[in-house]
């Protein structure tokens, strides 16, 4: 049986990990994972995905240590993708939106900071517990002292302590907070919102937030200006660009086609 089950509506992709007890990542499912993440970026039809856990107490809690105990090196080969299939994932410029519906620890975590958006469960917790096994939450260490408050950040990754669903929001690491049973007719929603917008326009976003992460302000616009961006290239020369104006100076809705 699969560890990932997905779901998919019109440009919609919804992606639960689904790996009882818990839903930790062993080195099998994070290449399923990488392939199911490789493959709606690859799909011109989907514009959108979810990413959740499966049942109603974790999330994810991170790496399998059972199945590192049985062999899984921590240092392996986790598929394309990386750990979880999506924080290395080259050229993802399709927006992302994770459903945390329960425990989110460790690599859990950091694989949700790779989506673009976070939505919460009002029961949901988190926490980076690397320091008390004697190892390091890499990703994390790169992605939250960059998200949030540095010296919250290092409290997180040198103490591991818990922190809950409030408190991710008051620092700003999720975007809202649901009870349980909203959760996902919430992602679901803002999923559509965004399927209903110019993927173009997501793509160019996406790319351009990536490479000005640690780029000087003018250098990361010379790139954009200079044509060096591809999907601002694409963009700029597409149909939906077109569109766009048009739309505006007849006063309707645009009608997005992603060309």
């Amino acid at each position: 049986m699969s560890p990932i089950k997905t779901k998919r509506d019109g440009a919609i992709l919804e992606i639960t990990l689904d790996r009882p007890k818990a839903n930790a990542i062993d080195l099998a499912t994070s290449h399923v994972m990488g392939e199911v993440f490789r493959d709606f970026r690859d799909d011109p039809e989907l514009r959108v995905a979810i990413i959740t856990g499966g049942g109603g107490k974790f999330f994810c809690p991170g790496w399998d240590l059972k199945a590192a105990a049985d062999g899984d090196a921590v240092d392996g080969d986790y598929g394309v993708g990386g750990f979880g299939g999506l924080q290395e994932l080259r050229d993802m410029n399709k927006p992302v939106i994770a459903a945390v519906n329960g425990i989110a620890c460790g690599g859990g975590l950091e694989l949700a900071l790779s989506a673009d958006m976070i939505l919460a469960a009002d029961h949901a917790s988190f926490a980076l517990p690397e320091i008390r096994s004697g190892t390091v939450a890499d990703a994390a260490s790169i992605k939250l002292p960059k998200r949030i408050p540095y010296h919250i950040a290092m409290e997180l990754l040198l103490t591991g302590r818990w922190f809950d669903a409030d408190e991710a929001h008051r620092w700003g690491l999720v975007n809202e907070i649901l009870a349980a049973d909203q959760l996902m007719d919430r992602a679901w929603e803002l999923a559509r919102l965004l399927a209903s917008g110019p993927p173009l326009v997501y793509a160019a976003i996406k790319e351009i937030v990536r490479d000005a992460e640690d780029s000087k302000f003018q250098d990361a616009m010379n790139r954009i200006t200079k044509s060096q961006l591809a999907s601002v290239d694409v963009l700029y020369r597409s149909d939906d660009q077109l569109e766009g104006a048009r739309a505006f100076a007849e006063k309707r809705d645009p009608v997005w086609t992603g060309k």
